[in-house]
């Protein structure tokens, strides 16, 4: 696939990276002559020197036959204006544009400003709400390490830790059934010590493993207390950052949960004090131990720093927890920190790059591919899948799982058929139309799983 980036940031960077291991045909163009070099250094890609939303600068990345242009700059209105050009001019199939700006979003303006009379935006990506979501869902399932939701949500793939003294730790995971048999639920994958199994009802679960569980949203608790002592509901809640982020998640969160904003700026305090209804503003330093104390952190039940600074972050994510709080979420935009830093102190750390590359993905899949989520920074990938055909051009239609060839490293865990959550074993045989969510441990066997669920053209 021919492939145009447009901004070689931190959102497009990641895409690059992340699109270039899967033998993409990747042109990234960004004004910084040093940014790019940095990312051509380490990455087999094309890169131009220019502004994205000039023709002749799209024209020297090669435009003319390009599948799709990904417009992440920093200004929405040059990745707009991109979008715009690559249609008006060259006929671009797909567009993307990431757009921060809610103004340009609001549902009064959206439908009559982003369509192919005006401003021909295939697909927007909103990274701050990307990022809140994630972080709402990762608040309202306490103990959970990734919260995935498929199929309109309708079920979830949830990444947990295993605890010693657990039920189903120490024991087989065919054991599962015996113990929840009200429920059908299947483990997707295991990472122990870093390393990937492909679980069998052989597995036996161990103390500190990192199991990825999938199940109808509705028994997600009941399955995860197998695995864990359950935790109790999240209230109290303490946010660190004032930002494009941090206001929108004080905003979701504010409603449901008790919910304490620390801001360092006076102003930005005074904007936040006047925007949100329920929580409480504070103006000061997060990394400061009295401030910390007064407002009861030893108390909170969760404390989720979002500033625009890694090191605040994780400083002020370290002192929290020694102070007395319960869970820690720190949002760390360098990977390499992030890699350091989850499991230890900090519980979840959050990687907006990551979460913003899952929402891209989807659209750059082949097949049908309805949502992809990146996982383990980036080295596993889950996706949900529609399947298409009959038993004459797909390798899949007609079949039971065990009999598909499926790519090494991959499991097909559970689907999705006429709105119903279907848990799937070796027996379970895949239909037309089915949405079949698919972990795949190793991400280099993507492009295998997509040819496992591509038609033939007798198809068409």
């Amino acid at each position: 696939m021919k492939i145009i980036i447009v901004g070689a940031g931190q959102v497009g960077g990641t895409l690059a990276e992340n699109l270039a291991q899967e033998y993409n045909d990747i042109t990234l163009i960004d004004i910084s002559q040093r940014a790019l070099q940095v990312l051509q250094d380490r990455l087999d890609i094309q890169t131009i020197v220019g502004l994205g939303s000039h023709p002749d600068v799209l024209v020297r990345a090669g435009i003319e036959d390009a599948d799709m242009l990904v417009a992440v700059t920093n200004s929405d209105e040059v990745n707009i204006i991109a979008c715009q050009v690559a249609y008006s001019l060259f006929h671009t199939p797909t567009k993307i544009a990431r757009i921060r700006a809610y103004s340009y979003i609001k549902p009064k303006y959206y439908e009559k400003l982003f369509n192919h009379k005006h401003m021909p935006v295939d697909v927007m990506i909103t990274p701050e709400q990307v990022v809140t979501d994630y972080i709402t869902r990762l608040v309202a399932q306490p103990g959970a390490l990734q919260v995935l939701d498929f199929a309109d949500g309708i079920i979830r793939l949830v990444g947990l830790r295993a605890v010693a003294n657990s039920p189903l730790v120490g024991h087989s995971l065919k054991t599962l059934k015996d113990h929840i048999p009200q429920v059908d639920a299947r483990v997707a994958a295991i990472y122990r010590k870093d390393r990937a199994l492909i679980p069998s009802g052989d597995t036996i679960v161990e103390d500190g493993d990192e199991v990825f569980v999938i199940a109808a949203k509705k028994n997600i608790p009941i399955v995860m207390s197998e695995l864990r002592k359950l935790e109790k509901p999240y209230h109290n809640v303490i946010i660190v950052g004032g930002g494009n982020i941090g206001y929108r998640v004080s905003k979701a969160l504010e409603g449901r949960y008790s919910v304490k904003v620390i801001e360092s700026s006076k102003e930005r305090a005074e904007f936040l004090a006047e925007k949100l209804d329920k929580a409480v503003v504070l103006n000061g330093s997060a990394t400061d131990r009295e401030l910390l104390l007064d407002e009861n952190v030893d108390r909170a039940d969760v404390f989720i720093a979002l500033t625009n600074d890694d090191e605040v972050n994780v400083m002020s994510s370290l002192l929290a927890k020694r102070l007395g709080t319960k869970k820690v979420m720190t949002l760390i935009s360098n990977p390499a920190y992030a890699d350091l830093m989850q499991g230890g102190d900090i519980d979840i750390a959050i990687s907006p790059q990551q979460a913003t590359t899952s929402s891209l993905l989807a659209h750059v899949r082949k097949a049908d591919t309805v949502s992809v989520h990146s996982l383990r920074r980036g080295a596993a990938e889950a996706l949900e899948i529609i399947v298409h055909g009959d038993q004459k051009n797909s390798k899949v239609v007609g079949r039971k799982i065990e009999e598909i060839r499926s790519p090494p490293g991959t499991t097909l865990p559970a689907l999705v058929r006429d709105g119903e959550v279907h848990i799937a074993h070796r027996h379970t045989v895949i239909q037309s139309d089915d949405h079949v969510i698919v972990f795949v441990v190793d991400k280099a066997n993507t492009s295998a799983v997509e040819q496992l669920f591509t038609v033939g053209f007798t198809f068409f």
